[in-house]
């Protein structure tokens, strides 16, 4: 079995079917040379709890039965220094099964005017993976000196990750894996206000208990009080995970606004319209016209536009209104359906992959393609934490399992050799294959990095560091 994607889901799926389906043969392929995803650049450098997940991962990893393929790119060109490439329609001649786990690699737009043409507007997505330390954001730089104010868009939990970073001791982000070109960048941030803007209001939020917690209980940050007409007047009568949000909100911070040098809010009913700013030069401000609830205290309300606008200063934005998967290249001719509107491989539910007829439409549900399938934010969008991931996943190897062991027909190809019968192709280029010896250089030479500055790692940023340490 091929699994394309090193995260959570990917390894999660390779642990259920490796303990349902005795003898299965595991090859994992990541376009990184280094393996877990979201684990590792996207979980925020103050929750290193989170990333007790990896245990179990590198326990899967030891088994004879698991072979890791890092730096090596299925469909896509890697685009990163000797990075290999192995294309779709290869991989599938050579596996009984291959599941995509490779996540959501993409992040939406706004599609407002002043998002392209101004300096200081980033995405989440971007922000998130330039502090943990990922490649692809290596160079991002943001600039965090032009102004005081910062506008964050959306309230989900990356919302408030960013905003915690944006307003944290600087001294207590030190002793995480954060990198230090980011430590460097935070300490001139000029950033003293946050706006954290949703389009609905407290009682629709996607933010958790854990995370709002965490912003309340910053040390020296004040919290604004929120509309209390968003609330609803008898909380108690919620059910306990929305009553305990109400709780946190309506209690706010320790520390007093006026108090304090640091501040941040919840601005309930606003969407974004334009950002303004002198043409070619940096953002300046960010305009929002107010939203109405149909019904304020119903988690589902719809909402509606006024016709009122509000113009909040901003000298640098970040839009988090989610990510956003891809199809690879190679997915239609393998007859593989993927809905671009909703950045999902078409499945059943199970992680089973449908099928794409000729004329590009779907077949209907339960017309599964044989040996094909999917698991995590390829699968069911970019929403959960890990905890669902892994449910997610155990629901598409159950799926595989139950599958194999009903003889239900899998990829009939040229082989079951797997990555056997790939390597001699990929190995005569000039890329570099990483295997799990290899990441294990790379580990302990990050660890190493990390203790000279007191932490517990200090990451490569760049794939030819990660190579060189490998070697």
């Amino acid at each position: 079995m091929a699994v394309v994607g090193s995260g959570p889901a990917g390894f999660y799926t390779a642990y259920r079917v490796m303990s349902k389906v005795p003898n299965t043969k595991v090859d994992m392929y990541e376009a990184l040379p280094v393996p877990y995803g979201l684990v590792r650049f996207g979980v925020a450098p103050d929750h290193p709890e989170v990333k007790n997940c990896q245990e179990k991962f590198q326990e899967v990893a030891s088994s004879p039965n698991f072979t890791f393929i890092g730096n090596v790119s299925i469909g896509n060109a890697g685009g990163h220094f000797a990075g290999c490439t192995i294309p779709l329609a290869s991989t599938l001649r050579h596996y009984d099964a291959v599941v995509f786990a490779y996540g959501a690699s993409k992040d939406k737009k706004l599609g407002i005017p002043g998002e392209s043409e101004l300096q200081g507007i980033y995405s989440a997505r971007e922000f998130v993976g330039w502090y943990n330390g990922l490649p692809e954001y290596a160079n991002l730089a943001p600039d965090l000196t032009k102004g005081d104010e910062a506008v964050i868009i959306g309230q989900g939990n990356v919302a408030l990750d960013v905003a915690r970073m944006l307003l944290e001791n600087v001294d207590v982000l030190r002793k995480s894996d954060i990198t230090e070109v980011a430590i460097e960048t935070l300490l001139k941030s000029r950033i003293k206000r946050v706006h954290i803007v949703g389009r609905r209001g407290p009682m629709q939020a996607a933010f958790t208990i854990k995370e709002i917690r965490e912003l309340m209980k910053l040390h020296g940050v004040g919290f604004h009080n929120v509309d209390m007409s968003l609330m609803p007047d008898n909380i108690s009568k919620l059910p306990r995970a929305r009553r305990r949000l109400m709780e946190i909100i309506m209690k706010g911070s320790t520390a007093n606004v006026d108090e304090t040098l640091k501040s941040w809010s919840l601005d309930f009913c606003l969407s974004p319209t334009e950002f303004l700013g002198q043409p070619g030069g940096s953002l300046e401000s960010t305009v929002f016209q107010r939203t109405l609830l149909s019904s304020p205290f119903e988690p589902s309300s719809s909402v509606t536009s006024t016709a009122e606008k509000v113009t909040i200063p901003s000298s640098v934005a970040f839009r988090s209104i989610g990510y956003k998967s891809v199809a690879l290249p190679g997915f239609d001719e393998a007859g593989i359906s993927f809905n671009d509107r909703k950045g999902i491989i078409e499945n059943d539910g199970m992680g089973r992959v449908l099928r794409l007829n000729r004329d590009g439409s779907n077949t209907e549900q339960g017309s599964h393609l044989p040996g094909v399938y999917c698991a995590g934010w390829v699968k069911r969008g970019p929403t959960g934490v890990i905890a669902s991931t892994m449910e997610d996943a155990f629901s598409t190897g159950d799926a595989i399992a139950s599958d194999w062991n009903s003889d239900v027909p899998f990829i009939k190809g040229e082989s079951s050799s797997g990555w056997e019968a790939l390597r001699a192709g990929v190995e005569h280029g000039k890329c570099k294959v990483i295997r799990w010896e290899d990441w294990q250089k790379i580990d302990r030479a990050e660890k190493e990095r990390g203790q000279l500055l007191g932490k517990e790692r200090e990451k490569f940023t760049s794939t030819k560091e990660m190579l060189a340490a490998a070697s």
